[in-house]
């Protein structure tokens, strides 16, 4: 039972008793939806039921249904116990009053929508906290029962009504339980920024692109976003329908396919698979992301956006060969390969060609893309280019920093997450210091950024993106300590991979 110094805050359902850790209050497992089950399953989610007298919330939610095994060893650990009855939040803030009006910031997790939770180590979020935020991180469903289209399901709904991204829609649930109770917790409501890394990057270009998401956030950070493109609906169906097939559900009802184990969905792979990216065309994202940014049509908010130095450490989990792209481009594009080698000078190989091309088409162009976006929108932006290495992984990480690795730096949180989990071994003194630097960045984003505003304040002026300017700030350099801004950076190959992308990124 909760003693007089626990902290205690009521919510629209009903009061939560967290847990004092270092002088922050913390509050893990709080519900902000129903349970997704039974008939709740591929629906919307529902508001969570209310409860009397006081709800412990001192352990994570269970996370959605995955495999374990992917996400302790590329994910960020172990996400604990599975279950359909996901949809669980967390709360960090150094002072739980309603009087507070500290910036809200709220993380959204990656893993390909297919692996990872709010409650991973990585995200921990009380070094921020401390530092005068209010961080929330959530789960959501992930794999098919995140993403999902069969015809049985669209028939109940009216015509463009209906929903297949139940992913993005739980969290915009959860942005709306921020707006209704956060301040609650010390947190200004008019003052939310979203920010995630790799699908949770892909999901705040979705909810800058989704119409359902308008009012709930006013800024929003992209770590690591891809070009993939969006699932087509008419392709969503097709899979749904294979998949009802797998199952011998030849003409499916939606009772049938809600009465499938919910295990029995993650382990499924191929074209049976879920790709990691939303799908374009249901009433949460009726246009492609993409096709979105192009036209200027996201919310017109603030945004910083931007990628790290080896990407392409995450491509071998595709099983994509990075030589196998160079010749590729031989074959299919010959003249536009010898375009591409002059804008790589100094690389030999085909291996790192390959690699350096992979990086820059699947992910250091969507930063660019979304540039242009913004500024066709009236809105600021801010472009950055991580190549910090720790000191202690540097030997086994000779291209530049992976996929994944600026996380700690963000979130400041070195101290907590176990040295078993860290590439090399643990993190230095220089690298403790270098993560103040990054974070701070982020936090006087959250604090102080504005539609109107030209900079953001941090060790050295970072001003916002510009066409002609181009300008860039580069955390790191070839793995060591620095910063700068950057003009007009890598600008000529990223003009050329805009035009391509959309020909040649894909997983197939």
């Amino acid at each position: 039972m909760p003693d007089e110094h626990t902290p205690l805050v009521t919510t629209d359902a009903g009061t939560v008793a967290g847990e004092w850790d270092g002088g922050i209050a913390t509050f893990r497992g709080i519900p902000f939806a129903a349970p997704p089950v039974g008939p709740l399953r591929w629906r919307a989610p529902q508001p969570p039921e209310k409860w009397q007298g006081i709800k412990e919330t001192n352990r994570f939610g269970q996370s959605s249904w995955q495999n374990r095994e992917y996400c302790v060893a590329v994910g960020g650990g172990d996400p604990g116990t599975f279950s359909e009855d996901c949809l669980y939040l967390n709360v960090w803030t150094a002072s739980p009053a309603a009087d507070g009006k500290k910036p809200v910031m709220v993380w959204i997790h990656g893993g390909g929508y297919t692996i990872g939770s709010g409650g991973l180590s990585p995200y921990i979020g009380a070094p921020l906290a401390s530092r005068g935020v209010v961080l929330v991180t959530l789960n959501y469903r992930l794999g098919h029962l995140g993403f999902f289209a069969h015809p049985a399901l669209d028939a109940e709904y009216a015509a463009g009504e209906g929903v297949n991204n139940f992913a993005l829609l739980d969290q915009i649930a959860a942005l709306q339980w921020v707006q209704n109770n956060i301040a609650a917790f010390g947190g200004d409501p008019d003052n939310v920024t979203i920010f995630g890394e790799s699908s949770g990057a892909r999901s705040v270009l979705s909810l800058f692109a989704s119409p359902l998401a308008k009012g709930l956030f006013h800024k929003g950070i992209v770590q690591s976003a891809y070009t993939l493109p969006d699932t087509t609906r008419h392709k969503a169906l097709h899979r749904g329908k294979a998949l009802a097939q797998h199952f011998g559900l030849t003409q499916a009802t939606a009772e049938q396919l809600r009465e499938l184990p919910a295990e029995s969905f993650w382990p499924l792979s191929g074209k049976l698979g879920v790709a990691p990216v939303p799908i374009a065309g249901d009433s949460v994202l009726p246009q492609p992301m993409i096709e979105t940014f192009n036209a200027g049509k996201q919310h017109p908010l603030p945004l910083i956006i931007g990628s790290n130095s080896d990407e392409a450490s995450v491509l071998s989990y595709f099983n994509i060969d990075v030589a196998g792209v160079v010749t590729r481009l031989k074959k299919e594009h010959p003249l536009g390969l010898r375009l591409i080698k002059w804008l790589y000078p100094g690389v030999k190989s085909s291996q790192e060609l390959g690699r350096q091309i992979s990086r820059d088409m699947a992910f250091t162009t969507m930063g660019y893309v979304a540039m242009l976006g913004q500024h066709k929108a009236g809105a600021p932006g801010w472009r950055y280019y991580f190549d910090y290495v720790s000191e202690n992984a540097r030997a086994l990480c000779p291209h530049g920093t992976w996929h994944g690795s600026e996380i700690p730096y963000v979130m400041n949180n070195m101290h907590l997450i176990d040295d078993a989990q860290i590439l090399g071994g643990g993190f230095t003194p220089q690298d403790r210091a270098f993560a103040d630097v990054v974070s701070e960045y982020w936090l006087n984003f959250a604090r102080h950024t504005a539609v109107q505003s030209t900079h953001i304040d941090g060790d050295i002026h970072w001003p916002a993106w510009k066409p002609r300017g181009d300008k860039t700030l580069r955390f790191g350099h070839q793995g060591h300590v620095g910063l700068k801004v950057e003009q007009r950076f890598m600008r000529m190959r990223l003009r050329l991979f805009r035009l391509l992308m959309n020909k040649l990124v894909s997983l197939e």
